[in-house]
């Protein structure tokens, strides 16, 4: 059978992964969006660097495989010098360098047709077709000039150069064929004309200018560039995950964020703490951070209400698992630490945790007091540092009536008349009813909202339905914050404004650690 404190849901978890206005006067009733600025980018990519360095870890072994799974490729290069026939005056050489720089961008373009490629494929015996050896040759002329460049990429370096250059050799004889005047069909020559010298010569020669040698290095694929580029996309991607998962993610990560979004003071930031789980309440390391930070929020609570300070308190949240126990515990151990007299009530009546924090009698308490079998003052306990503390007593089948009624009134009423300040804690607002009935009795509501798990829709949909009924909201607690980097000065501190000064250690005293000692076992955070 399982023990009352192992019921519980876990008071920490081991792992934690503009201004608004509504027709409630303080809470947005939709929510429109965010993006992020600059400031708000480099800070989810800090955040968030474990993706980014996936990414590019990811791409750049990537880029790696294509590298050397890529067949290297090397390029052969010859050059064909184009020439005309003409006269010795300056007029006809002007006018055969003007012939020559308009024919040669056409030449170019023959290069790659099928009666260069054809021949050369039979020439050198290669296994592929023209129309595959065209595509591994490429044809440039530069302007004003009479040159015409042709590159062959080949796997084999020596079969690179064989090809360039017969296909420059090739090519020059396509030309001049070209160019060569036909004679008329009808038009019989008669001996004396054959032997006269009137046989149709090419205006045009070419000849070859560089011959192609077989390259030392292939030009694909190229290892430095690859590896750039991976490293460059990989980059890039990580960027565009990190924008798409903060663009998808609707959780706080910052109390600057919660109260911007809530238009509510956000009182107090708690800092994730793995030791937790072992040591819920902050009296056991009185100097720790999570410690301060709850004087911190007891400090804000007592000065953010002096014209009108409540003396009944709720503290609830949006879904279970959001730190509220702890919450309501630790900040009635702060009040009660400060010399405030403190009364901290265990309302959650379906999953009651107060007195298994504590390692106290859980089967008397609030509900006994409620059906009329106790009074107060005889189920009420005691812990160490004067904290007076109302167990939820027996789980009765009908708690949101019970926590609505008018002897829970009139018992609130009662502590209130007893104590300076009464802490209630109470079932999380989503899944059941409980806490709007009783929020309604009380003076003042706490939001606990979990850093990086708690959605914007879950908390608009609580602080609304607290709205609807009239409740006060005194504000917003944002735990299992994580703890920003760089912020320790000596030795102790409040979160996130680094530490400061040295206090010494707190002296032993062995009745007051016996009866902190219970509260250290099996406890869990709701």
């Amino acid at each position: 059978m399982a023990t009352p404190a192992e019921a519980c849901e876990p008071l920490w978890s081991t792992a934690y992964t503009g201004n608004r206005t509504s027709r409630f006067g303080w809470f947005s009733r939709f929510y429109e969006g965010y993006s992020l600025d600059l400031h708000g980018f480099l800070k989810a990519l800090a955040r968030r660097w474990p993706t980014v360095a996936v990414c590019l870890v990811l791409a750049v072994g990537a880029a790696l495989a294509v590298t050397s799974l890529s067949t290297p490729a090397y390029e052969a290069r010859t050059q064909l010098f184009v020439a005309t026939h003409t006269g010795e005056d300056s007029a006809q050489l002007a006018q055969g360098q003007s012939f020559s720089q308009a024919r040669v961008q056409s030449y170019a373009e023959v290069v790659t047709s099928r009666q260069v490629t054809a021949p050369v494929v039979k020439q050198l015996g290669l296994r592929i077709t023209p129309e595959q050896l065209a595509s591994q040759i490429t044809a440039a002329a530069p302007l004003n000039t009479v040159l015409i460049d042709i590159t062959v990429r080949d796997t084999a370096p020596k079969r690179a150069a064989r090809i360039a250059n017969a296909v420059a050799q090739q090519f020059s004889s396509v030309v001049e064929r070209l160019e060569t005047p036909k004679r008329p069909a009808d038009a019989k020559r008669s001996k004396k004309s054959r032997t006269s010298g009137d046989t149709p010569v090419s205006p045009v020669s070419l000849g070859v200018t560089q011959e192609a040698v077989a390259p030392t290095d292939p030009v694909s694929p190229r290892p430095l560039l690859n590896l750039a580029a991976g490293a460059f996309g990989g980059l890039l991607l990580g960027a565009g995950v990190v924008v798409l998962r903060e663009t998808l993610d609707t959780t706080f990560k910052a109390s600057e964020t919660l109260g911007e979004y809530t238009a509510l003071p956000t009182l107090g930031t708690i800092p994730y703490d793995k030791n937790a789980p072992r040591r819920p309440l902050v009296g056991t390391d009185a100097h720790s951070k999570r410690a301060e930070a709850f004087r911190k929020l007891r400090t804000n609570l007592q000065f953010s209400q002096v014209d009108d300070p409540p003396r009944i308190i709720v503290v609830t949240s949006s879904v279970p698992n959001e730190g509220k126990t702890n919450t309501a515990v630790n900040l009635a151990l702060s009040l009660a630490e400060a010399g405030v007299s403190t009364c901290l009530v265990d309302g959650d009546l379906r999953r009651p945790c107060v007195a298994a924090t504590f390692g106290l009698v859980k089967d008397a308490g609030l509900t006994t007091v409620l059906i009329g079998q106790a009074r107060i003052e005889d189920v009420m306990q005691q812990v160490a540092g004067g904290l007076s503390v109302l167990a939820s007593g027996a789980v009765p089948p009908n708690p949101t009536e019970l926590l609505a009624s008018a002897r829970m009134k009139e018992v609130l009423r009662d502590l209130a008349d007893t104590y300076e300040v009464v802490i209630v804690d109470t079932a999380p607002l989503l899944p059941v009813a409980d806490t709007i009935g009783l929020a309604s009795l009380a003076q003042g509501t706490l939001l606990v909202v979990r850093a990086a798990k708690t959605s914007r829709d879950q908390v608009r949909t609580a602080a609304d339905s607290l709205g609807r009924v009239g409740v006060r909201v005194l504000g917003t607690v944002l735990s299992m914050a994580p703890v920003p980097k760089g912020s320790r000065y000596g030795r102790y501190g409040v979160y996130g404004y680094g530490q400061y000064g040295e206090l010494p250690a707190p002296r032993a005293s062995a009745p007051e650690e016996k009866a902190a000692t219970p509260g250290a076992r099996g406890t869990g955070e709701k």
